[in-house]
C-alpha cells in the first residue's frame, strides 16, 4: 500500500452544522465589537475652574443698521458668508444688501459685520461696495479669507441701470489693518 503525502484529514469535509456554527459566532464579533469601542480622543482638558470657551457665533446680517438709504424701501439682504477674514478666531460676516425697491436693479453694498466682545449688537466694520458706485454683485463667495465677487457696472451715466456693461473681478482680503483689494487670478486650461 503506498502512503500520500498528504494523508487525508477528515475535518476537511465540512457539514451545514458547521457553516451554521461559523456564522453564528463571526455575527457574535461582529455584534460585540460595536459594543466594545474605546473612549474617544481628548484633548487637553481646561484646568479646575476654567470656564469652556463658547463657540463663536458669526454675526446676523438681519440686526444691522446697513449705511445705505433706501427711503421707504426695506434693506434686503440677497448673500452672505461668514469665515474668519482677519485671523482672530472670531467670523465675521460679508454681506451683499440692496435696497428692495421691487423694479429695477438697485445698486449693490458689500459690508463686513463683526461683533465686538460683549455686544448684543453687530456693527459694520468695512464697506468693500459702496452702493453710491452702482455696482451690482455676483458670484459672491468668501474661501480661505478672501472675499471674491463679479462686480458689474456701467461705462458712463448715460447707460441705462437695466443694463450694465462693464464687468469686472474683484477680491478683498484682510492685510496689515485693511482689506485690501485686488483682482483675483483666474483659472486658466491646461
Amino acid at each position: 500500500m503506498q502512503q500520500s503525502a498528504v494523508p487525508e484529514l477528515a475535518h476537511t469535509h465540512t457539514s451545514p452544522i458547521q457553516w451554521v456554527a461559523t456564522a453564528t459566532a463571526i455575527a457574535g464579533v461582529v455584534a460585540l465589537s460595536s459594543v466594545l469601542q474605546p473612549d474617544p480622543a481628548r484633548a487637553a482638558q481646561p484646568g479646575p475652574g476654567a470656564k469652556p470657551a463658547a463657540a463663536a457665533v458669526a454675526p446676523d446680517p438681519t440686526a444691522v443698521d446697513f449705511p445705505i438709504t433706501c427711503g421707504p424701501a426695506k434693506v434686503l439682504v440677497q448673500k452672505k458668508a461668514a469665515g474668519d477674514l482677519d485671523g482672530d478666531g472670531h467670523p465675521e460676516t460679508v454681506a451683499v444688501v440692496r435696497c428692495d425697491a421691487g423694479s429695477g436693479t438697485p445698486p449693490n453694498g458689500v459690508y463686513v459685520l463683526t461683533r465686538a466682545e460683549g455686544a448684543t449688537k453687530p456693527r459694520v466694520v468695512a464697506t468693500l461696495v459702496d452702493p453710491k458706485d452702482r455696482l451690482s454683485v455676483t458670484d459672491f463667495a468668501l474661501r480661505d479669507g478672501a472675499v471674491t465677487a463679479t462686480l458689474l457696472g456701467y461705462s458712463s451715466s448715460d447707460v441705462p441701470s437695466c443694463c450694465p456693461d462693464v464687468k469686472d473681478r474683484a477680491k478683498w482680503q484682510w492685510k496689515d489693518g485693511a482689506f485690501v483689494r485686488s483682482t483675483p487670478s483666474e483659472a486658466r486650461n491646461v
